[in-house]
């Protein structure tokens, strides 16, 4: 209970402001959050929801549709913290933007979907035609790996095509029957199963990659840019937080957080929402307690295509 008491009043704290310290504008955020459309969001929606009673809040939270959108708001420094995959992340720390690693909120998120009934294992992907989201990116490099690993060759032995550019147009295209296999990340996989009755979960991308890699899958990075936690470290210590407590309510109270997911528009249908949570793998951890599973993760990222990850391992200096 008073570890519950403590989590609360951290998040207030959060929530209503930071001592007496002097706004940008008076009544204006003094920190943004650019958040995704996902699970990232979802497990944030507790913090979202406290952020949006009231007003004077310190912080505010921008849910956005892609990676790009978030990365254009780093860029441009309007994001205090962003949500990234972890590889992406890796690259724009590489290329010398002053954001550090924070937390690991999201740990595994892909799936291979589809309704042909012939396929059931490895073996009976070859020569079928699989759609991906973006060439190159997380999902496509995961699974092209998985594809080499079970003896597939993901060039010769299958079509992947990249018809659909971004997760939503990919679900959409699942869902209406265009793209009969796919690779789709939830809280997408829950909606277009719901949608189409004649798809199914095939295979869940993080246990296949636990039967090769030893590293967990730190897929979506929390990040923070460096002034910000150098100038303002107990804000970066409240929101890791209000963060890491909203996921655990997230967690143990699906129901409420459903209600609140489709409240502000991650995902249309609470029994889609409830139905995702679990598959969302959401786990706020400190980037500096899981500093080996975030190295481990990129490693494999790096020997397969350095350029995944920016030429380079990131320094000692990425992880806060």
């Amino acid at each position: 209970m008073l570890k519950r008491l403590s989590c609360l009043f951290l998040l207030i704290f959060v929530l209503y402001g930071c001592g007496n310290k002097v706004r940008k504008e008076a009544g204006s955020p003094e920190h943004t959050i650019a958040t995704l459309k996902g699970p990232s969001a979802m497990g944030m929606i507790r913090m979202i929801d406290s952020l949006n009673h009231g007003t004077g809040h310190s912080v505010e939270v921008k849910i956005l549709n892609e990676p790009l959108q978030v990365r254009k708001m780093m860029l441009n420094g309007t994001a205090d913290f962003a949500i990234l995959p972890t590889t992406m992340a890796a690259i724009m720390y590489n290329k010398g933007l002053k954001y550090r690693l924070i937390g690991i909120p999201v740990w595994g998120t892909l799936y291979l979907v589809g309704s042909n009934p012939g396929v059931s294992n490895w073996e009976d992907l070859r020569n079928r035609r699989i759609y991906v989201m973006a060439r190159g990116m997380t999902p496509d490099v995961l699974f092209r790996h998985l594809l080499l690993k079970n003896n597939i060759d993901p060039d010769k032995d299958v079509s992947l095509d990249y018809s659909f550019p971004t997760h939503i147009d990919l679900a959409n295209a699942v869902a209406a029957g265009q793209a009969g296999l796919a690779i789709v990340s939830e809280p997408l996989t829950s909606f277009v199963i719901q949608k189409n009755k004649d798809i199914r979960l095939i295979f869940d991308l993080e246990k296949e990659w636990k039967k090769f890699e030893n590293a967990a899958l730190a897929e979506t990075a929390f990040l923070g840019r460096e002034n910000v936690i150098q100038d303002d470290p107990e804000i970066v210590k409240s929101i890791i937080s209000a963060y890491a407590f909203s996921t655990g309510w997230v967690n143990q109270h699906p129901d409420s957080a459903a209600a609140l997911i489709v409240k502000y528009g991650i995902l249309p249908d609470a029994d889609i929402a409830v139905n995702a949570i679990p598959g969302s793998n959401l786990r706020f951890e400190k980037a500096s307690e899981v500093k080996k599973e975030i190295e481990d993760y990129l490693n494999v990222f790096y020997k397969l295509n350095p350029d995944i990850v920016g030429g380079k391992m990131p320094d000692e200096n990425f992880i806060y």
